[in-house]
């Protein structure tokens, strides 16, 4: 990923935006040769410097990972295009987005104890609502389930983040963008001026 020195993200800064409920993103691993690589959708759980998750028995990911253990888990939301006569001169249209990109050595978890360890945290994270579902092995109801799923345990090497919202241009410019957003009011507009206005209010005095 591209990423300008206009538009870099902070780690307090992706840190906050993941906080705020973004826990689903692509996980990537290399594939077998000439295959491509092996793409995944899957929520996940941040937690420091590591994040989990978990994925049935026969997803292909598994393989991928045993012959290759550098894995990428891509973050992005709060996206919408921007027309370029929006931007000034010289009038070219641009994406705005916020995106995180996760660099990790991953580790499958296929003890019993360690996958209900996964899932009990995921449980406490995503249903919080509900103190005592918890997974114990071997007991019902989904202790005897476990055996159809592992877990994954991503060490986090190395964070990009990029928050793409036009800081290279005049902070004047910016804000009257913002104002285009919510003139125009397409569905993710909403989310993107709320990041373009963050940046902003950062640069102005």
């Amino acid at each position: 990923m591209l990423i300008r020195s206009w538009d870099r993200g902070t780690e307090e800064e992706w840190r906050a935006w993941l906080a705020a409920g973004r826990d689903f993103g692509l996980l990537a691993a290399n594939g077998p040769a000439g295959s491509g690589p092996v793409l995944v959708p899957t929520h996940f759980l941040l937690d420091g410097d590591e994040i989990l998750l978990h994925l049935a028995a026969p997803n292909p990911l598994w393989a991928a990972v045993r012959a290759d253990p550098h894995v990428t888990l891509s973050v992005t939301g709060d996206y919408t295009f921007a027309p370029g006569h929006w931007r000034g001169e010289p009038g070219t249209p641009t994406s705005y987005y916020a995106a995180v990109h996760f660099h990790c050595t991953a580790e499958i978890v296929e003890s019993r104890q360690g996958k209900a360890d996964i899932l009990n945290r995921q449980l406490a994270h995503f249903q919080p609502e509900t103190p005592d579902v918890r997974v114990v092995p071997g007991e019902k109801p989904f202790g005897p389930e476990l055996s159809g799923i592992h877990g994954l345990r991503l060490a986090i090497r190395k964070v990009d983040a990029k928050f793409k919202y036009d800081d290279k241009k005049p902070a004047e410019v910016q804000a009257a963008i913002g104002d285009r957003l919510a003139e125009r009011g397409c569905p993710l507009d909403a989310a993107a001026r709320t990041q373009l206005l963050r940046r902003n209010a950062r640069r102005l005095p």
